[in-house]
């Protein structure tokens, strides 16, 4: 199982587990925090958006450019917000941190 810190709009902590290949969306959804994921993963809008902790970006796969396009349009973006529909939890991702904006 892979560990997710959830980060709140207040500022508490939540940390949730999910299977390996889940994605972070499908997680974040499992455990109740609020992301919409309205396009199911299509990359057609921005309504899971998360900004991941800076310490832990660099863990990531790099965005490709339909989802940077879609982060254009997120309120709240920042250079480390990414679509949570496309980051799949995998073993270097546990105790990975993210705040829901």
């Amino acid at each position: 199982m892979i560990a997710i810190v959830f980060v709140s709009r207040d500022g508490s902590r939540r940390t949730a587990t999910a299977e390996e290949g889940t994605t972070l969306l499908a997680a974040g959804q499992a455990d109740g925090q609020p992301l919409e994921g309205t396009c199911e993963g299509a990359m057609a809008c921005a309504t899971c958006h998360v900004i991941v902790d800076a310490a832990d970006f660099a863990r990531l796969p790099a965005a490709v450019a339909e989802e940077e396009d879609m982060l254009d349009l997120a309120p709240h973006a920042t250079r480390t917000s990414r679509l949570s529909c496309q980051i799949r939890l995998a073993a270097a991702l546990d105790g990975m941190t993210v705040r829901i904006p």
